[in-house]
């Protein structure tokens, strides 16, 4: 036991470095891998986890260098870091409770629980200036004090709430998701945050009040050999471990948003598919069988019995053409949008399925007395849509952008991306074949180019020429 209390005083300094470091690489960490444009409000709370890091990280970078400064720096200077040693202190932990209250955020109102840590925070900080100056003349006495504070009503509370704002937000966003992997890591991470608040939040240094005067970092080491310093480091390994790990998220968020993107693409194709069948092949040979039946009809004797069955006959045969349009109505309306071309486009643009993904810019300038019709906008606004797919998809663009124009009675529509741009021998799949056959029936000419700097596909259709 001796031998390793002697290793680790000897190494004193090394752990407070890579304590520091491991809560400063978390920060950086989360920085890194944290995704703005997810609908999960993990995404837009996980700021708050990495100002903890980076501010606890150099708040114990502190108990390192400032000893060391101290021997070169006069004594004010030497009070002024302690300051901002003990204030990034506070900081971090109220970062750790803001943290905790915005994941909490939409499980009910908990403003009043953040008005609370804000009070007593600003508490701390006039005791730490005023009071404790002047009860405390000894400078040691003085930032042990504060810093006990600040561990013991921002840090303790702040750590525990955290992790339990994390392990409820798992159950209620993550566990829903299906993916068991990240949800378990997510409830790593509140366990760690847990014993990272009551570790970092009771041992502190020593003072002559209860409980630092009976539970401090001197007898945690005396107990345990181990010094809480390392401890926690571990604790904030693994709290950094679990936590990317469940950052992973992200990217499963973003690829079943793609695979509800391309169903919703190849469904949309296949109800077209299915409804240029019906139209132009069943309804088309019913109504040649309807011609060939009358024509029968028209070579026998009027008033027969055979007259009779075929003119029943032609009857059933229309009622069932009939139902087969009011059927092809339907699906055509299920599959075509009612509004017209320039709304529909907007409403794309602004679709955030796309939004989320990649930044899309519309440039529309349609005059407001040409129309076109349903049929040929819903081809049109399927090409986009399928354009804009394959962006988010495969293009690993930043920014995509949306031309349409009407130009001397021809619809220009061109889709460009930042992104790292269509291969020149690219195998064309379904999508790229299907956009190819709507601007077919359209009439018209598709052109997808690499131009270095991504890709621009250009879409030139005929106005007003029927399909």
């Amino acid at each position: 036991m001796d031998f390793l209390r002697n290793v680790f005083a000897l190494n004193r300094e090394i752990i407070y470095f890579v304590y520091g470091l491991v809560f400063f690489v978390l920060g950086l960490a989360i920085s890194l891998q944290s995704r703005y444009t997810s609908r999960l409000e993990l995404a837009r709370n996980l700021k708050w986890l990495a100002a903890f890091g980076f501010t606890h990280g150099f708040h114990e970078w502190g108990d390192l260098f400032i000893p060391i400064q101290a021997e070169y720096l006069p004594a004010p200077a030497v009070l002024f870091l302690q300051h901002i040693h003990l204030i990034l202190l506070a900081v971090s932990f109220a970062f750790l409770f803001e943290f905790g209250l915005s994941l909490l955020s939409p499980f009910g109102n908990w403003h009043w629980l953040r008005l609370i840590v804000i009070g007593v925070t600003a508490v701390w900080l006039f005791v730490m200036w005023f009071p404790l100056h002047l009860w405390l003349t000894d400078a040691q006495a003085w930032h042990s004090t504060a810093s006990a504070l600040a561990r013991y009503f921002i840090g303790l509370p702040g750590g525990v709430f955290a992790a339990y704002a994390l392990r409820k937000y798992a159950i209620q966003r993550i566990a829903p998701m299906n993916v068991p992997r990240i949800f378990n890591a997510m409830r790593a991470a509140g366990i760690t945050l847990f014993f990272y608040g009551v570790i970092a939040g009771l041992i502190g240094p020593r003072v002559d009040f209860f409980p630092g005067n009976w539970l401090n970092g001197e007898t945690f080491t005396a107990w345990f050999v181990v010094p809480p310093q390392l401890v926690r480091a571990v604790i904030g390994l693994t709290l950094a471990l679990t936590t990317i790990r469940a950052l992973e998220i992200f990217d499963i968020e973003t690829e079943q948003r793609f695979e509800t993107l391309q169903k919703q693409q190849i469904l949309s194709s296949e109800r077209e598919r299915f409804a240029r069948e019906l139209h132009d092949g069943t309804i088309q040979k019913m109504y040649t069988a309807g011609l060939l039946i009358r024509s029968v009809r028209n070579l026998t004797r009027a008033g027969s019995r055979l007259t009779g069955r075929l003119a029943t006959a032609l009857d059933v045969l229309d009622d069932a053409i009939g139902d087969l349009r009011h059927n092809l109505g339907i699906l055509n309306a299920a599959g075509e949008s009612q509004q017209s071309l320039d709304v529909a486009l907007q409403e794309l643009a602004s679709d955030p399925r796309f939004g989320s993904l990649v930044t899309v810019t519309l440039d529309l300038s349609l005059p407001e007395a040409a129309e076109i019709s349903p049929e040929r906008a819903a081809h049109v606004l399927s090409i986009v849509r399928e354009a804009l797919a394959n962006i988010v998809r495969h293009a690993r663009a930043h920014h995509a952008r949306i031309f349409v124009r009407h130009i001397e009675d021809r619809l220009h529509v061109a889709v460009t991306d930042d992104g790292a741009g269509i291969p020149l021998h690219v195998e064309e799949g379904y999508g790229l074949r299907n956009m190819r056959d709507r601007a077919s029936l359209l009439g018209g000419r598709l052109d997808i180019q690499n131009t270095g700097k991504g890709t621009r596909l250009t879409l030139d259709v005929p106005w007003g020429v029927s399909k």
